[in-house]
């Protein structure tokens, strides 16, 4: 990373065009574009009277048409029925998990609510049966933990239960929509993937232990409905893509990379083979399964310089949605006919973001134990020297941050601030013994990591020593707490976004349908009932006394993950102490926040905070 002249207009103290807020985190203009399998419609996500909607158009051209008309939280993901003739999405009531199916159809009739139940979270199983006008969801409707199979006929809306739940986390259905495998978990965190035969038996193919659990889950079945792909990191370090026979539990190797697991991989509906599987690296990095699709990649590569992303195919797979990913510009989206090899411009999602943005670059660094660790750094324009610095940390942990457009990473650059992410040990793509390294760390070696970041980023001289802040959202938001209890002199401010405070209560309070996969929580951050001191000596509530530093919490009141008494408790304590935060909660709210008024809301109280103490540049809130 090489250093560039000061900008004067910044070290003159005067104010420089910001990029507005509402651009950086008000609705996108397109997202989530898809083509029905039958290649005759286009869909995606865009507004519709400020709020996100789901839209269609036909393949060949024509007008474009809202074929939902949600008024409240909008919608953001969507799938198409088997039959291209209805579209299926999910959506809760302000946050709180409890998801109810709905679909419409393609030609914009009335939306159905497909699961009327109060309390009830409805998931949508994977499904391809071609020709079918039916399919695959779960319900907890019996049992608040498991998930029971239903079958929801599309033409009449008819419910009907096909298999009760003996215990699983999840299910694949073969072609002729027969749930074929389930994923059990044991009370060691453990993972089995089992697979029935027609008479219903079920049958054990692989078992995991708890290192392998995370990594560990079915794809789908092939086409003969006899070999079951998954991703597993099994006899590896690094998640990899394999065959598994169901009657013998024989394994074939599809792909794999000997540093970094198996990101994603792209099948074709009707074979079921593998077209690409995707790596990512410090780059999204794909790996073609024939001759073919690397003949397509070539094409398409010459395209953008973006990371390529197949977004959707159809049945046929002869026409794909391919999306090109910046991580210093929108997201551009393009039809690829296979057959031509031509490539049709549809749209990019922020468009108002083209060459506004900032340069975003891979660093790593050694930790204080000697293990590597990556992460990014998004640069202000101007100087790379002894910058005001915010340490934004991902949440999960188990996930991982990546090279795209990160509206927060490039705010807080855009304000004059040098942002650092850090993938953590427990972070997720690097392999198991990275993510295991994790186990029991927070607040430990995690929080060490993070730590280091900034020590790597002051001696390089990128970071202002006296002015670094720390910002995250759930186990992001726990991290910024952390750091303000237990490094109170490191950092000058923190703001937590529906954060865990006291480990104990966080993991006392899961929803109910996480309770099957207790074992494996426990194995990641500790087991309430065998070592509450120890959760406590890692929760920040419980050193309360050491935050002396200004704080911004937010919380959403309905989040079932991270409830609103987690907020509640660490704020009462700061204010016992007399050192109140600035306290924000969203009625309307869960776990994060969805509504564009509320995050323009929390994004201008977070930035009038860190310019009022790291010092950096903030766009007035218009009265």
């Amino acid at each position: 990373m090489t250093s560039t002249t000061t900008n004067p207009e910044i070290a003159a103290g005067k104010a420089i065009s910001l990029i507005p807020r509402v651009e950086l985190f008000g609705n996108p203009e397109h997202t989530k574009p898809s083509i029905s399998p039958d290649g005759q419609w286009l869909a995606w996500v865009a507004p519709h009277r400020g709020v996100l909607n789901v839209w269609v158009r036909r393949i060949d051209g024509g007008d474009a048409r809202p074929v939902t008309a949600d008024r409240d939280r909008g919608i953001r993901e969507y799938k198409w029925a088997p039959s291209s003739e209805r579209l299926l999405y999910l959506r809760d009531e302000g946050g709180d998990e409890n998801s109810r199916l709905y679909d419409v159809s393609v030609h914009g009739s009335a939306v159905r609510d497909l699961t009327p139940f109060d309390g009830v979270k409805a998931v949508l199983f994977d499904q391809d049966a071609p020709n079918v006008g039916r399919v695959l969801i779960g319900l907890n409707l019996t049992d608040p933990r498991l998930h029971d199979v239903y079958e929801v006929d599309l033409a009449t809306g008819e419910l009907t239960k096909v298999l009760d739940n003996p215990g699983f986390i999840g299910f694949v259905a073969d072609s002729q929509q027969y749930v074929r495998a389930g994923v059990s978990s044991s009370e060691d965190g453990g993972r089995t993937i089992m697979v029935r035969e027609v008479d219903g038996e079920w049958h054990a193919v692989l078992t995991v232990d708890q290192p392998d659990a995370l990594s560990t889950e079915p794809v789908e079945f092939d086409s003969d409905d006899r070999r079951l792909l998954v991703k597993t990191s099994a006899g590896v370090n690094a998640t990899r893509l394999v065959w598994i026979d169901g009657d013998t539990g024989e394994l074939e190797v599809v792909a794999e990379d000997p540093n970094y697991d198996v990101h994603s991989v792209v099948t074709d509906a009707s074979t079921k083979q593998p077209l690409m599987v995707s790596f990512q690296r410090e780059r999204l990095h794909t790996h073609a399964m024939s001759p073919e699709i690397r003949r397509d990649l070539d094409r398409l590569a010459a395209v953008d310089d973006g990371d390529l992303h197949v977004v959707s195919a159809d049945r046929a797979n002869a026409t794909w949605i391919v999306s090109y990913v910046h991580a210093d510009g929108p997201t551009a989206t393009y039809v690829y006919d296979r057959i031509t090899g031509q490539t049709t411009f549809l749209f990019h999602d922020r468009p108002r973001l083209a060459d506004k943005l900032s340069r975003v670059e891979p660093f790593s660094f050694t930790a204080r134990d000697g293990l590597e660790i990556h992460g990014y750094l998004t640069v202000p324009a101007g100087s790379a020297e002894k910058l005001p610095t915010v340490l934004l940390v991902h949440g999960g942990p188990p996930m991982r941050d990546t090279w795209r457009l990160n509206p927060e990473a490039q705010w807080l650059a855009d304000r004059g601030y040098l942002c650092i992410q850090v993938n953590f040990r427990g972070s997720t793509g690097y392999g198991k013994a990275f993510t295991a390294a994790g186990n029991r760390e927070w607040g430990g070696k995690m929080q060490d990591d993070l730590v280091d970041a900034v020590a790597w980023a002051v001696q390089a001289g990128y970071a202002d020593p006296d002015k670094i802040g720390i910002y995250g959202g759930s186990y992001g938001g726990y991290a910024a707490l952390a750091g303000a209890a237990f490094t109170p002199d490191l950092f000058r401010c923190a703001i937590a976004l529906c954060a865990p405070t006291n480990l104990e209560t966080l993991l006392r309070a899961v929803p109910p349908y996480l309770t099957p996969i207790i074992a494996l929580l426990y194995a990641s951050v500790g087991n309430p009932d065998t070592e509450p001191d120890f959760l406590r000596s890692r929760s920040p509530l419980w050193h309360a006394e050491n935050m002396k530093i200004p704080l911004l919490i937010a919380q959403g009141a309905n989040d079932p993950r991270v409830r609103q008494a987690e907020s509640d408790q660490i704020v009462a304590a700061l204010r016992d102490n007399g050192v109140p935060p600035e306290y924000l909660l969203f009625d309307d709210e869960g776990h994060g926040l969805e509504k564009p008024e509320n995050r323009l809301t929390f994004y201008a109280a977070a930035e009038r905070f860190l310019a009022d103490h790291l010092g950096g540049q903030y766009e007035p809130e218009l009265v």
